[in-house]
């Protein structure tokens, strides 16, 4: 997944009033597609080590994003998000957490780890709940306690799979985790495009220093390859703005429950390309702390459902009540 906001949650109108669902969908599933076989992509640049294309990732990504504002006429409102600081500040934050993110997922990737890569992904839901509780305090129904208690009972039971802590995914799940929470700062007030900008433009006096690194080390290799190779490496640009601007334009279209479940999409098509493509090996204390894991996000899932349905249950049972007493109180109070 972009890695990249891939978690945003969806804004609150599309949870009560999408439009366009076919193509909401199509956006959504596209999003999640070219996400679930990034790994494909990163490991194609090979020799290119993952901190070479996670900076040239920056670099390239701000100047799609750029050359994106230019086409599109979007400067005035990327100009005025640069006049309020605050937001300024949120997302350099934003823009940390997210460089963790992907410089993590892009190691995984190139270093044969693409199944754990995986698992980061499907347990960041329970994640976020989890930091719901101990950033924003806030109270969590009996399920959703449930959920958080099968996913560390399945960490366990990885971790003695694994031989050790699965650090890639819980580096993964609570770097995406913190980044959704932190761009929930700012909520609408920054679109998809304008946020990437902002984003990769803090990280890249990080990425210039990060090739000079790889300099100065192990050598450069965009430009010295192939044709072939440097016009992939320019491409990480594209295919990290690409589906970002693709899931904003789905999660406008769709409810917030339809891309919840959607959001598996990735994941799945990451493990199957770690298991099936890349021959991965999976010993049956994985199979088993996978298996704890999807039972966790059903459960999580359920409970989500049904509070959806509650909730709208008890928007109808308002806006009823509100136009019963509308009807019964007097149209013109003043007398004849």
């Amino acid at each position: 997944m972009s890695e990249s906001a891939g978690n945003d949650p969806a804004p609150p109108a599309a949870v009560t009033a999408p439009s366009r669902p076919g193509r909401g969908i199509v956006y959504a599933v596209s999003a999640y597609f070219i996400w679930g076989f990034l790994p494909i992509y990163f490991i194609a640049l090979a020799p290119t080590g993952p901190f070479e294309i996670v900076a040239w990732r920056v670099v390239f990504s701000l100047v799609f994003c750029a050359m994106a504002i230019v086409v599109t006429r979007a400067w005035r409102a990327f100009a005025a998000i640069l006049r309020r600081p605050r937001i300024v500040l949120i997302m350099g934050a934003a823009g940390a957490l997210i460089y963790v993110n992907w410089q993590t997922y892009v190691y995984a990737t190139t270093s044969g780890q693409v199944v754990e890569a995986s698992l980061g992904y499907f347990i960041n839901p329970i994640v976020t709940v989890l930091l719901g509780v101990i950033v924003l305090r806030e109270h969590l129904r009996i399920t959703q306690w449930v959920a958080i208690g099968i996913s560390v009972v399945a960490v366990v039971v990885l971790t003695v799979g694994y031989g050790r802590l699965p650090w890639i995914a819980l580096l993964l799940a609570f770097s995406f985790g913190l980044y959704g929470l932190v761009k929930k700062q700012v909520g609408r007030n920054v679109d998809a495009l304008s946020g990437l900008t902002l984003e990769t433009a803090w990280l890249t006096p990080v990425a210039i220093v990060q090739l000079i690194v790889v300099g100065v080390t192990t050598g450069i290799t965009f430009g010295h390859v192939s044709v072939l190779h440097a016009v992939g490496i320019v491409g990480v640009g594209v295919i990290t703005a690409v589906p970002l601007l693709f899931f904003a334009a789905a999660s406008r279209r769709l409810p917030l429950i339809v891309m919840g479940f959607i959001q598996y999409f990735t994941p799945i098509l990451q493990l199957i390309v770690g298991v099936v493509l890349l021959h991965e090996a999976m010993s049956l204390e994985r199979w088993i702390g996978f298996a704890l894991v999807w039972v966790a996000l059903v459960v999580l899932t359920i409970d989500m459902v049904l509070a959806v349905r509650r909730d709208r249950r008890a928007a109808a049972a308002d806006a009823t009540r509100s136009a019963a007493a509308t009807e019964a109180a007097p149209t013109d109070p003043l007398p004849e």
